[in-house]
């Protein structure tokens, strides 16, 4: 049994930190090869959000995982141990089973999640690293998933990352509908983001993506129009609200950039909400006057409302993964007993076979059938009562007396 999970998240990390762990959805498909390959892992499945990256793996050597983690990301192992959290079996499943129920995460009771953990299985499949012990896992973790939603009210009256983004500029403008708001990137996250904003009606949405067809089909959702990605400069000091959220691994909004937006808009304010893991605007940025920048881990105040009541509903939710920790582990037991069952019975038919050659011979030389099957039966019983009784006679002490418990139980035999 090597199921393992480490990684870090929201509560063991800074952004800073997080950031440096990211996976992008395009260096998946590599990474996970090249974990499995290494022989770091035989199976592998990597969930990397803006508030969390985990590897869920098979490795009977968690410490060369780790290394792997360190080494493909550039960063020292030492300074990363401070955040990251290791789980043996019976953890990992609670883990895997609290995160896809939303218990685990920034705002109790998203569901966003759940639908990241099902893309990065699906990934890892089509990557080849989704061997049948993880398989059983994440499929117990998204039936898991949907018993808690189902049967708790977890998820009930949870304000989401994206619905605060609405909430924070509203505290800094008196009205949505009167402003510019651009979004960067075309992906899930703006998604979710730009149709909150889109539901309070502003002046204008522009979508900025490096694809701009891409880009021009999420606008035409909303009313809005497209640009590429390089227009940027000659753009940004139109908007009154920038939210982004992208896969670059480097930032795209520089400080000198905004300083300029911010001379050409003669010091209005802009609010920017950076949604991206790295970071898509420079640190600095949030040094300006006139700049309101916050990221994930500032927007987590916010999405604490109604986390009262949903608490009591994540008590009933604990009860219920705890109950299926224990389904799922006894299941990866009983896997682990397999290669042990399959020696056994090997052995079994070899006697057997063995057995019934030298009766089919007396039977060749005219022995009696009767006298031929009584021969077989002392023979198989004899043959298959040696290894326990020989084990039983040697064994001394406490180790004998844990050998006649297991053959009481084997044989379901009371000696006294």
């Amino acid at each position: 049994m090597h199921l393992v999970a480490f990684g870090l998240n929201h509560q063991t990390a800074p952004l800073t930190v997080r950031e440096k762990l990211a996976f992008p959805a395009q260096v998946l498909p590599d990474a996970l090869s090249s974990l499995v390959q290494t022989r770091a892992a035989s199976e592998a499945v990597i969930v990397s959000t803006c508030n969390r990256t985990e590897i869920y793996s098979s490795s009977p050597h968690p410490e060369a995982a780790l290394k792997w983690l360190a080494e493909f990301h550039g960063v020292p192992l030492d300074d990363l141990r401070p955040y990251l959290y290791q789980l043996d079996p019976v953890d990992a499943a609670r883990h895997a089973f609290r995160v896809a129920s939303g218990l685990d995460s920034m705002v109790l009771g998203e569901t966003q999640i759940l639908g990241q953990i099902k893309d990065a299985v699906r990934q890892a499949e089509q990557s080849g690293t989704l061997g049948s012990m993880l398989n059983a896992l994440f499929q117990k973790t998204f039936s898991v998933a949907k018993e808690v939603r189902s049967k708790t009210g977890v998820g009930a009256n949870s304000v989401s990352m994206s619905a605060a983004a609405v909430k924070l500029a509203e505290q800094i403008f008196p009205s949505i509908s009167e402003l510019n708001v651009l979004f960067i990137g075309a992906g899930e996250m703006i998604e979710l983001v730009a149709t909150h904003f889109a539901a309070r009606h502003p002046s204008c949405i522009t979508i900025a993506n490096r694809t701009v067809e891409r880009g021009q089909v999420l606008a035409e959702r909303f009313g809005g129009n497209a640009i590429a990605l390089s227009d940027l400069p000659n753009v940004l000091a139109r908007y009154d609200v920038v939210v982004t959220s992208t896969a670059s691994q480097l930032p795209i909004v520089g400080k000198g950039l905004v300083e300029r937006a911010i001379r050409e808009r003669r010091h209005r304010p802009v609010f920017m909400l950076d949604l991206a893991v790295p970071r898509d605007v420079e640190q600095e940025v949030g040094d300006l006057p006139d700049v309101f920048l916050y990221t994930v881990d500032d927007i987590a105040g916010i999405v604490e409302v109604g986390r009262e009541a949903r608490q009591t509903a994540a008590e009933e939710a604990e009860t219920i993964i705890e109950a299926r920790v224990v389904e799922f582990v006894d299941w990866l037991r009983r896997r682990d007993a397999v290669p042990m069952i399959r020696a056994l019975r090997d052995e079994a038919e070899r006697v057997r076979r063995q057995a019934l050659e030298g009766a089919m011979k007396q039977l060749a030389r005219g022995d009696a059938p009767e006298k031929v099957l009584e021969t077989l039966s002392v023979q198989l019983t004899n043959k298959l009562m040696h290894p326990p009784t020989q084990a039983l006679s040697s064994g001394k002490g406490a180790e004998r007396d844990a050998l006649i418990d297991a053959v009481a139980r084997l044989y379901r035999i009371h000696p006294d």
